[in-house]
């Protein structure tokens, strides 16, 4: 077989090789308290991933988390000591164009940490992208749409306050689709904060809910149905990752709303075990889980193969992560959830020269090479841990 670092003419093989990698940890207080089932955030952590070439291009990349090790296994700590130790040594000096030996050698060099290779592989594609004056989504097959529609969450736990913060999302038309975090209340309290949200908002907005593993399969039987009659279009990991086989008996129980896969796909395989069990009707895609864009697309795939509709996840990313995100969003023919990239607006300041556009209840593609953003150094800074 012929040697691929001869595939490139000219020098261009030389100049991407990757000369440096380095990683740092942010953390950007957020506009207010993010509720989930399991812990609340007034801060979102990240670790800021730098690329840089041998021809002087630099790309970037963004690892998400929530609250530490509590979504998953891995922490911004954790993320940048994998980075540091093993990731870096085993990509310098290797191309940045072959994306696919990259995270073979990723995978040689660490098991899992899908994050912190995710964070790599964005910025990898970034430097590719701005070396041949081309966008991700170029790269990736090309773009089949330039915005997607694009939903806000509600998670403060107190339906008066959450009413407002919707009235002014849809006066504004950023958001007509709110999806509101539950599992942190008892069951009766939740139902009684979605009927106030259902009822103040009817007929102007859509309702999405996500419990975050929070029920067991009874309560679950309980509360599906009425949140079925609120109008609720949408479920998400109502129950433990590993409960496969309920998620796939609430499926078959009268009045349950669609229900959507989040913590229990990681992987291709995790994606073929709930398809061939009939366990969800879409997914939830999320470059923290599935380790980068290239695996994200065909996570996509193989739901697509077993007729789940596919939904853009989050992790309160920045525009960073949102912005790569994006690029592979675009590629998809079939996106019948839309996304819930609201991060940036989240955040108190945003680590990008030119934050992402929300318009008209869509977020809009940015334009230019790589993912299409730029890394502001001030920002950086300011919000760089001590």
């Amino acid at each position: 077989m012929p040697d691929p670092l001869h595939a490139v003419p000219g020098n261009l093989a030389r100049d991407l090789a990757v000369a440096s990698i380095t990683s740092t940890i942010v953390d950007v207080p957020t506009v207010r308290r993010h509720k989930l089932s399991n812990t609340s955030v007034t801060a979102q952590s990240y670790v800021i991933v730098q690329v840089r070439l041998a021809n002087g291009a630099e790309g970037i990349g963004e690892a998400a988390t929530l609250g530490g090790p509590r979504w998953s296994e891995e922490s911004v700590e954790g993320i940048k000591a994998t980075i540091d130790a093993y990731l870096t040594p085993a990509l310098l000096g290797r191309r940045a164009d072959l994306i696919e030996t990259a995270g073979a050698q990723m995978d040689l060099a660490a098991k899992r940490n899908n994050a912190a290779k995710a964070a790599i592989e964005t910025a990898l594609w970034d430097a590719f992208g701005r070396t041949l004056g081309l966008p991700v989504t170029t790269l990736l097959g090309g773009a089949v749409r330039d915005r997607v529609p694009v939903l806000w969450t509600l998670a403060s736990g107190d339906p008066v306050q959450e009413v407002e913060e919707a009235e002014r999302k849809l006066e504004a038309r950023l958001h007509r689709i709110f999806k509101v975090k539950i599992g942190a209340l008892e069951p009766t309290a939740d139902m009684a904060r979605m009927r106030h949200l259902a009822q103040a908002l009817e007929g102007r907005a859509e309702l999405i809910v996500d419990a975050n593993q929070a029920w067991d399969e009874a309560v679950s039987a309980r509360c599906l149905p009425q949140l079925d009659e609120m109008g609720v279009r949408l479920v998400e990991q109502p129950v433990p990752a590993w409960n496969l086989p309920a998620m796939v008996r609430l499926r078959a129980r009268p009045h349950t709303p669609p229900l959507l896969a989040d913590e229990c796909v990681f992987t291709v395989h995790d994606m073929l075990a709930v398809g061939a069990a009939g366990a969800a009707d879409a997914v939830s895609l999320k470059l923290v889980k599935h380790g980068g864009l290239l695996a994200l697309k065909r996570v996509a795939a193989v739901a697509e193969a077993a007729g789940i509709a596919l939904y853009g996840g989050c992790l309160l990313e920045s525009s960073v992560g949102a912005a790569a995100h994006l690029q592979a969003f675009a590629t998809l023919r079939e996106l019948a959830w839309g996304c819930e990239h609201f991060g940036p607006q989240i955040l108190v300041g945003d680590l990008v020269t030119e934050p992402l556009r929300f318009e008209d209840f869509h977020v809009h593609l940015p334009a230019g090479s790589g993912i299409g953003v730029t890394l502001d150094p001030d920002k950086l800074r300011a919000h760089t841990r001590a």
